[in-house]
């Protein structure tokens, strides 16, 4: 089926979709509202490297001159890292941004819904989102819910990741995951990571020992008439990964001062990154540039996987 007008292919990714070897999808807000200029760039092409060392095609997402690119060239990427006025663009945000021919870096609910029209089956990030917390003071108040989580109910990728972003309530977002029926695999873990840690006690549904297995549940899953990603809970490199008491007082801190400056919606989650990173001295950073080279890793091993000759993806 053509793809809509809307959504444009590089060469790259084109070429490996006609001959069927593997791509890895990769969003594209950790570039544009996770680091300054010229550190986004480097981590941009970091990934995309890490992904060509498996053997596997990068298709990096994101929104420029009215199109949804999947796959940037080494001048779109560019542009990308220095788009100061760069939107987040969350599946809202496409329609506006298409027309207004806004520069614009894709959340994970963003990028699910692009690598899915292009027909592609694995994605690497950093972490979801999910369910924010709350405290004392915000009992009453309604859940701030990402929309990766019913995005992630109705996408059938691969989704490799660090687990939900540790500003997040881990619980919740487990429980909304398994009511919305997308199976969470650990890889060679029982135990969801909590993004910048490696632990946070909360169990995932199943693990997962081996890039191939992850392939072979994920074919099964989709072949039983289930449409929902499968996501795979990575844990962070053990030695980048913090202690989950540090990061913990952190994040409770950097909560304090959103509710003290009033900050609301999409500014939230940058915020608060950017006050964690800034209250650990730069651990919570460090780790979180190992886990998105991790996780791209690992995503490029089991598109590889879904490739194997004798299979094939559904």
């Amino acid at each position: 089926m053509p793809i809509s007008p809307f959504y444009h292919l590089s060469p790259d990714v084109a070429r490996a979709l006609a001959v069927g070897t593997p791509i890895v999808a990769l969003e594209s807000t950790v570039i544009t509202h996770g680091l300054p200029y010229p550190e986004n760039l480097e981590l941009a092409q970091d990934m995309e490297r890490t992904v060509h060392e498996q053997g596997a095609t990068p298709a990096t997402v994101a929104v420029l001159d009215g199109k949804v690119l999947i796959g940037l060239n080494t001048t779109q990427l560019e542009r990308l890292a220095r788009g100061s006025a760069a939107r987040k663009i969350s599946v809202r945000d496409f329609a506006p941004a298409i027309v207004q021919k806004a520069i614009g870096g894709t959340t994970v609910a963003g990028t699910l819904v692009a690598a899915h029209a292009a027909g592609l089956r694995v994605f690497a990030t950093g972490g979801i989102g999910g369910v924010h917390r709350q405290t004392p003071a915000d009992k009453g108040n309604s859940f701030d819910i990402s929309a990766d989580l019913t995005q992630l109910a109705q996408t059938p990728l691969i989704v490799v990741c660090a687990g939900a972003k540790a500003i997040l309530d881990l619980s919740a977002t487990l429980e909304i995951l398994e009511t919305l029926g997308v199976p969470v695999l650990g890889y060679q873990t029982d135990e969801f990571p909590a993004f910048y840690s490696r632990r946070s006690g909360l169990p995932v549904s199943t693990r997962a020992e081996t890039p191939q297995e992850i392939a072979e549940i994920a074919k099964t899953h989709w072949k039983m008439g289930f449409n929902s990603a499968v996501l795979v809970a990575n844990p962070p490199p053990e030695e980048d990964a913090l202690a989950p008491e540090a990061v913990d007082e952190a994040i409770r801190q950097a909560l304090d001062e959103t509710r003290a400056q009033n900050v609301r919606g999409q500014a939230v989650t940058p915020f608060l990154l950017r006050r964690v990173s800034e209250l650990t001295a730069g651990g919570s950073l460090r780790a979180n540039l190992a886990l998105l080279l991790n996780n791209a890793r690992l995503a490029a091993q089991i598109a590889s996987a879904l490739q194997l000759p004798g299979q094939k993806t559904v």
